[in-house]
């Protein structure tokens, strides 16, 4: 890992089956970035995030996944220190992950788990901490008003932001985003991904976002790292990524579907 990376991939595989959804992929991330990653579907970039976060194993071999220079997992094994690790890495998912039947505000104060006794958040008994930080977050992102309702009663778009802010409650260095707006309509969607840059512009968090939509990545990141079969096939400048690079990610019927939904 390099000095000023805060997340390294290398040599990273994984196999379901007969198929290879990661082919030796390496990367590394350095601290403030917002990267999205881009390919199609099936290319590695959920298998990736799910593989930085712990919840699925990398192939046994020479695979390794550091975090805050400490080991994620290794030939195949997660670290059994990973759980101090994982509570600086916020995951957010495209189908929100909240628990439906509990409040907006329980779901967002969730994010303290990993730093208050696990009895205290079953009885929600929230320290006054936790509290103040699930209201803030709740008030950054419009969502103060519907703290004490049911989080399967609000929109996508209602429930994404709580979820990102159940990740700032975490106190959450780095946001791994897997097709964050995939579910949403354009408007929330926007929405999610300017919250987004703004906690990295403003605050500083590395954020990695998996994306469909080829026009948000290029304009809310700065870098993009496209897949194609489990293999990094660009890595570079948002700005630098030409046209006929992403017919060959897409194929040649990318540039006619990327127009028609290009934002005006």
């Amino acid at each position: 890992m390099s000095d000023a990376a805060v997340l390294s991939i290398r040599n990273a595989s994984k196999t379901f089956g007969q198929r290879k959804a990661l082919g030796g992929v390496s990367l590394d991330v350095r601290k403030g970035e917002m990267i999205a990653l881009i390919g199609p579907s099936g290319s590695g970039k959920s298998t990736l995030l799910r593989s930085i976060s712990a919840l699925q194993t990398i192939d046994k071999g020479e695979g390794v996944i550091t975090a805050f220079g400490g080991p994620v997992q290794q030939d195949g094994r997660i670290d059994s220190n990973v759980r101090k690790t994982r509570t600086r890495i916020g995951m957010i998912f495209q189908q929100f992950n909240l628990v439906g039947r509990l409040s907006l505000f329980s779901n967002v104060a969730l994010g303290s788990l990993g730093r208050i006794p696990f009895w205290r958040g079953l009885l929600g008994l929230w320290p006054a901490e936790t509290k103040q930080a699930a209201m803030a977050a709740l008030h950054r992102f419009g969502l103060a008003d519907y703290a004490a309702q049911r989080a399967n009663t609000l929109s996508g778009g209602q429930q994404q932001r709580g979820a990102i802010a159940r990740a700032l409650v975490q106190k959450a260095k780095i946001i791994l985003a897997d097709e964050p707006v995939a579910s949403l309509d354009p408007v929330s969607a926007r929405k999610v991904m300017e919250i987004l840059r703004d906690l990295n512009k403003s605050d500083g968090l590395t954020v990695l976002v998996t994306l469909h939509q080829v026009d948000y990545a290029l304009r809310y990141c700065d870098r993009v790292v496209a897949l194609k079969a489990g293999k990094v096939v660009y890595d570079g400048p948002a700005k630098a990524l030409k046209t006929e690079q992403l017919i060959d990610i897409y194929g040649p019927e990318f540039e006619d579907v990327f127009w028609e939904g290009a934002p005006a």
